[in-house]
């Protein structure tokens, strides 16, 4: 039943956005929430280090009013003066910090295990700045704590995926890993901001082979679309990584991280960062127009290393990959990304993905289009192709809905469907 409920209900969604949206009446009364003044937490320059997906980033995000679909006065006025106590909070501690939920669920036409999945993610985030706060040379413990779990469905969103015998996964983030620390190190920034580095507890996904769209929260949930499907990206765990604008319009980022990293264990990843010795190391090289656009208007290569992982027989791995996206008009994202690995000890060896985004004028919807070819690892698989299109409208003032459909063409691992089709929506709630 539900191949069919879903496909309807996204449909109904996006038709009745679009007609609400232009009947809607946007202008803000004088007794508007979002018009008083500190409704939201004055986060706008919380200092971040990677892309749309780290903590720095989503802060802000989150911080910055929306046009959404509906005006929930009577929900916008009992938030207001939790959005007020963060402000306070900021001011007298230099403490920024979030939570949001989201949840997914995903359902196929055609499958020769399960046919859906769902699955939720909560977490608690935050920059606490205890240095530099007048010089903009500042330091901060950066943190997040996530529990990521199932909602009745018998496979993760994350392993649905390999499920349908396509190599790959259709919800990137969304496992099944319960109470995780994936967030834990220090910030620092000198030289007015153009040099940064981190060191602790990281995610490689934050800062790795960024664009635009990388954040799986609230555009792509193809991983072929985001970080890159050929780079073996290890869990999170011990590293450190810094950031450098070598020029006005070059930069350069670099970094090591322990490829036996476990969320689940902080404490455990001291003994294999320090004893294991099997590390992921990366450099990259852009361009950009302005260290402030760096992850919109961004051309780049990233050289990777990843050490054998002597316990789990995963030979030692090298590869490229590259991106070239332009935010024009501050509306449309056109982008070409790939990479080549030596060994394919990522989900594929080759890949090569294009597509565009596009941001609605006056609003934070945005819809997004993106096409991928992935090369399997075994020489004995076929070639497999991959479109997701999605469309992330803001419901309210901090709900965001995103439907979206997924075309796996040719699936490596099950040769008998040509063409299956993933159904998805995401709803996000931040606060």
């Amino acid at each position: 039943m539900w191949k069919y409920i879903v496909p309807v209900l996204l449909i109904l969604l996006f038709i009745c956005n679009h007609t609400l949206a232009q009947n809607a009446d946007i202008e803000s009364s004088a007794d508007d929430p979002f018009k008083v003044q500190g409704y939201k937490s004055g986060y706008e320059n919380v200092p971040q280090f990677g892309g749309p997906g780290s903590v720095g980033s989503i802060l802000r995000e989150d911080n910055e009013l929306k046009q959404p679909l509906l005006r929930i006065r009577v929900l916008d006025g009992l938030l207001k003066p939790w959005f007020e106590f963060k402000n306070k909070v900021k001011e007298k501690t230099g403490l920024s910090f979030g939570t949001d939920y989201t949840a997914i669920y995903q359902v196929a036409t055609e499958s020769p295990g399960e046919d859906d999945t769902a699955g939720g993610i909560w977490r608690l985030f935050g920059n606490w700045t205890l240095l530099g706060k007048e010089s903009g040379n500042t330091g901060s413990i950066v943190f997040k704590v996530e529990n990521r779990h199932g909602l009745g469905t018998n496979i993760s969103p994350q392993s649905f995926g390999f499920n349908l015998g396509y190599i790959g996964l259709t919800a990137a983030p969304y496992n099944n890993f319960g109470w995780g620390l994936t967030n834990l190190y220090w910030q620092q920034k000198l030289f007015e901001g153009r040099f940064s580095f981190i060191a602790g507890i990281v995610d490689a996904t934050d800062y790795l082979n960024i664009y635009g769209l990388v954040n799986p929260w609230i555009s792509f949930s193809n991983l072929a679309l985001i970080t890159g499907p050929t780079i073996p990206v290890p869990n999170q765990g011990l590293g450190a990584a810094f950031g450098a604008m070598i020029t006005d319009h070059i930069y350069l980022i670099g970094g090591i991280a322990d490829t036996n990293g476990d969320p689940t264990d902080p404490f455990e990843n001291f003994d294999t960062f320090f004893e294991d010795n099997e590390y992921f190391t990366h450099i990259e090289i852009g361009l950009t127009t302005s260290q402030q656009r760096i992850y919109f208007d961004n051309v780049h290569l990233t050289f990777w290393h990843s050490d054998e992982r002597e316990s789990l027989a995963i030979p030692s791995d090298w590869g490229v990959a590259f991106n070239a996206s332009k935010f024009i008009n501050d509306s449309w994202m056109p982008f070409l990304r790939g990479g080549f690995s030596d060994k394919g000890t990522g989900v594929v060896k080759d890949s090569i993905s294009t597509g565009i985004g596009y941001y609605f004028s006056g609003s934070t919807d945005l819809i997004g289009l993106g096409l991928n070819w992935g090369n399997p690892s075994d020489s004995s698989l076929d070639d497999q192709y991959t479109v997701e299109l999605f469309y992330r409208f803001q419901l309210a003032q901090n709900i965001a809905i995103t439907p979206d459909v997924q075309f796996l063409l040719d699936p490596a691992l099950n040769p008998e469907e040509n063409f299956i089709v993933v159904f998805g929506i995401r709803v996000r709630v931040a606060l």
